[in-house]
């Protein structure tokens, strides 16, 4: 999930190289904390947050498979 993850957004970006994508295992949670330029968060995020919604709904439809949910969060 992680390397599909960093290809979806490094394809929405500016500046792929500085993108970090950091993944947190929980018991029945995975967290992935994004990290990138500060410019490309709105491109991230989109507009009303659809972007960032529809990437959410796609890890969470490949979470599900293993019995887990996916959270992202986006850090500046």
């Amino acid at each position: 999930m992680k390397q599909i993850l960093e290809s979806i957004i490094k394809s929405l970006v500016d500046a792929p190289n500085e993108v970090q994508v950091i993944e947190v295992n929980g018991e029945k949670t995975i967290i992935f904390e994004l990290r990138c330029n500060a410019k490309d968060v709105g491109k991230i995020i989109g507009k009303n947050g659809k972007t960032v919604g529809a990437i959410r709904t796609l890890l969470n439809s490949m979470a599900a498979k293993q019995g887990r949910k996916a959270m992202i969060e986006v850090v500046d």
